[in-house]
């Protein structure tokens, strides 16, 4: 049930609240803004679902986001095209970014729908690369940088025996796109939509503005109640990702405070600064616990237990080992901890005692 009004502004507001008390319902689309449909696909996670968007798009639409590529979620599709999307047209299909929830149907939903892919270049590149890597070399290139952080032989083999994760939920990606960049206008319906892009939990993240209809699609980069993950990659082990993303939050910060958010999980809620303030203050919080840890040298393995404090399965210490390498090396980067590689090779950080 609706429990605000799209159509005027919010009115201010200290925290966030949600805009509405249900999802809709698999292969069906609720209207959030007009013009604007919320899709929810199911995800075989613990975290069970991904947000879509259908934006009205003259006398067709445009989708923004696609989900991962399972049976399931494309019956929910074909449900879609027979319903919601009867007898209309798709004029593109937008992937904020290459995870598979986002990006996992691009190549299937293109293709029957004879739409185009618009995309950032970085996200379009990172998945495509990612999917042609049949040998998985991008996995087994994270498993030896787990290996240089202390994470055990037992947790170690449980990745590597997973492969290429990532190539088992993609329909094989399109051959060309239309790029995407920071501050291009999308024109939807008469209506523009900004591209605002954000970086450290992908490398650049599209997220979409409109100011005449006062929403944003955040995508992952704003979640109102998790933290997206921010990993460190062995594409680029000596990488910030962290700075990245808590510089991304800043921009996002100057929208109006009324806009509505369209998170990918979860539900639309109002409150974006505080829930901004909620997430840096978060990673603050983090870093001075991990920074504290670290007055005992620490591998990231060793970090896990104060950064996670539940038990985590072979997909979540994926996700967790780079979350905690991400922290180690903004620490770094500030001066807060130093670096040691031992003669086992493992590296081992430090809390800088003149930082202290």
């Amino acid at each position: 049930m609706h429990t605000g009004n799209n159509t005027q502004p919010a009115p201010h507001r200290l925290a966030v609240t949600y805009a509405f008390d249900d999802p809709p319902e698999e292969g069906t689309g609720l209207e959030v803004a007009p013009g604007v449909f919320w899709l929810r696909m199911p995800l075989p996670f613990a975290l069970d679902h991904i947000n879509l968007w259908l934006l009205e798009d003259g006398e067709g639409f445009t989708i923004v986001d696609t989900g991962i590529a399972r049976d399931e979620v494309k019956s929910a599709w074909r449900t879609l095209f027979s319903g919601l999307m009867s007898g209309r047209s798709v004029k593109r299909v937008v992937s904020t970014h290459f995870h598979p929830d986002h990006f996992g149907l691009a190549g299937w939903l293109t293709e029957i729908l004879d739409a185009p892919l618009w995309m950032t270049r970085s996200e379009w590149l990172t998945g495509s690369m990612l999917f042609a890597d049949a040998d998985g070399r991008a996995s087994k290139a994270q498993v030896a940088l787990f290996r240089k952080h202390g994470l055990d032989d037992a947790r170690l083999q449980a990745l590597a025996e997973r492969g290429n994760a990532y190539r088992r939920v993609l329909t094989t990606p399109p051959s060309s796109y239309r790029r995407i960049v920071e501050g291009e206008r999308l024109t939807v319906d008469g209506c523009d939509w900004t591209v605002i892009v954000g970086r450290g939990h992908a490398p650049e993240h599209a997220c979409l503005y409109c100011a005449d209809k006062s929403v944003l699609i955040s995508g992952d980069q704003v979640l109102p109640k998790i933290s997206p993950n921010v990993s460190l990659s062995a594409t680029e082990p000596e990488a910030d990702p962290l700075s990245e993303y808590l510089e991304s939050l800043d921009r996002l910060a100057t929208l109006p405070e009324d806009v509505l958010v369209l998170p990918s999980h979860d539900f639309p809620f109002y409150g974006l600064c505080a829930r901004i303030k909620a997430l840096k203050n978060h990673h603050a919080e983090r870093l001075d616990r991990l920074a504290d840890h670290c007055q005992t040298p620490r591998t990231a393995a060793e970090t896990l237990e104060v950064m996670f404090r539940r038990r985590l399965d072979a997909h979540q210490i994926m996700f967790a080992m780079g979350e905690s390498l991400s922290h180690l090396m903004h620490l770094e980067a500030k001066g807060r901890v130093v670096r040691h590689i031992g003669a086992d090779g493992i590296s081992r950080f430090a809390a800088n005692s003149a930082k202290a």
